[in-house]
């Protein structure tokens, strides 16, 4: 990894464009089984007429992502430090809420064996002379191999060519439809843009909001791309003066630049799914569930358009599903050795230390997503598992966020009225979404 060190913050738009990067990341984390499958699937249900939920939503939750952006620029230190200083009680050296995000994504373990077992079954489909039960393990050694150096630029460029890949294929599928009987018109698009909400589909409007943009993973890991692209090495440590606040406001507008160009991308991808859903499914009696969503329209491509078609459909779900499975590899790389720091597990402090468990986890998460996929063979049944931890853990990124934003207010940077009403319009609702969510279980 480079050596970093204290620099300006460039001021033309181009050259801020050199410094983007964990934005890409997030977004190979963000399009992943939800849109793939549940986002149309619920076009499928809502039609036109609902599409722009799935806008705000992506939208409206992108002010607690830049909450904790912004700690990790200014503090210069890992999330679970931070979240070590959270009020509440601690047990066995341990903040609450590092506990409950070690145990709470130890659960996910299922959740993330489903979508390595999703990649499988995309990729099976193009090349079925292999099965499926190997491409599983074939998929979790190439992620192992890609994670284990602990290189974020090897990350970075991966996340950037799997983001281009599943982007551009996504989209051609969705031109594609022009030519065939399910086309549809810019006016079909304008009436979900009405903000219209039937009562028959408030239910699905809720379900929307949910699944779509960024989620707790995405928001936590966040922070780890932040510091690693060294937004807060070239902000320095805070001294209190008028230099050190300039810098720092203007590394937090790139920042937020990144995040706004990360939104965009995962919000036209996840449109983009609606639409197919929407434009060929809606209406139907019988509306395929899971992997046979993907069997669904991969068929109606090829009846209509021939195989080259069905194969950049399959190639796009591929990747969409697999970047997500790396990027999770690659943020829990870090998150774990982080809370194993704070816990006193290992010297918090160790760069040797953290990069020997980085390469650990980099082989041993893998193991244990082809093993739970292998024994279970449900993916989506694996991926849903994981709905009701992701809603348990928001609660505390809004808690989270809310502390940060206290402590950090004084230093009236990036700070103003707008910034005020987007965070706290975002946490009214993802801990809306986040109860909803949980109170469905019972």
């Amino acid at each position: 990894m480079k050596h970093l060190v204290q620099k300006e913050p460039p001021q033309s738009f181009f050259s801020k464009l050199r410094f983007l990067g964990p934005g890409f990341i997030l977004s190979a984390s963000i399009v992943g089984s939800g849109e793939l499958i549940a986002t149309t699937i619920l076009g499928a249900k809502g039609g036109f007429i609902t599409f722009w939920v799935i806008l705000v939503s992506c939208f409206v939750k992108v002010a607690i992502q830049l909450e904790f952006g912004k700690n990790a620029i200014i503090t210069g230190k890992t999330l679970m430090f931070s979240f070590s200083k959270l009020p509440g009680p601690t047990f066995k050296k341990g903040n609450w809420a590092i506990w409950a995000t070690f145990m709470l994504t130890l659960l996910k373990i299922l959740q993330l064996g489903g979508m390595l077992g999703g990649s499988a079954i995309a990729i099976g489909m193009i090349f079925p002379q292999i099965p499926i039960l190997i491409w599983a393990p074939i998929l979790g050694i190439f992620l192992s191999f890609l994670i284990y150096k602990n290189y974020y630029s090897i990350i970075e460029k991966t996340a950037i060519l799997m983001v281009a890949g599943f982007t551009l294929l996504t989209l051609a599928s969705v031109l594609a439809i022009s030519f065939t009987p399910f086309a549809f018109t810019f006016s079909d698009v304008l009436t979900g843009l009405r903000f219209e909400l039937p009562p028959d589909l408030v239910f699905i409007a809720i379900g929307a909001f949910g699944i779509t943009g960024v989620a707790s993973d995405e928001i936590i890991a966040y922070t780890y791309w932040c510091l690693e692209k060294g937004y807060a090495t070239y902000t320095g440590v805070n001294d209190g003066s008028k230099e050190w606040q300039l810098r720092a406001n203007g590394w937090i507008k790139i920042m937020q630049l990144d995040a706004v160009v990360a939104m965009v991308i995962y919000t036209l991808v996840t449109a983009a799914f609606y639409l197919l859903g929407a434009s060929i499914l809606h209406g139907q009696k019988e509306i395929p569930e899971g992997n046979e969503l993907i069997n669904s329209l991969a068929l109606i491509y090829t009846q209509s358009l021939g195989s080259e078609a069905r194969l950049a459909y399959l190639a796009g779900a591929f990747f969409v599903l697999y970047s997500s499975v790396f990027a999770t590899l690659a943020y829990w790389s870090r998150l774990f050795p982080d809370i194993f720091g704070q816990l006193g597990w290992i010297n918090a402090e160790s760069i040797t230390d953290r990069k020997k468990w980085v390469a650990i986890l980099a082989w041993l998460f893998p193991c244990l997503w082809v093993i739970a996929y292998l024994f279970i063979e449900m993916p989506t049944f694996m991926i849903l598992s994981g709905g009701a931890v992701g809603s348990i853990l928001l609660l505390i990124v809004v808690f989270a966020a809310i502390n940060f934003r206290s402590h950090n207010k004084f230093l009236k940077i990036a700070y103003g009225p707008v910034s005020e009403i987007m965070f706290w319009l975002s946490v009214a609702s993802i801990a809306s979404i986040s109860i909803y969510g949980i109170l469905k279980l019972f």
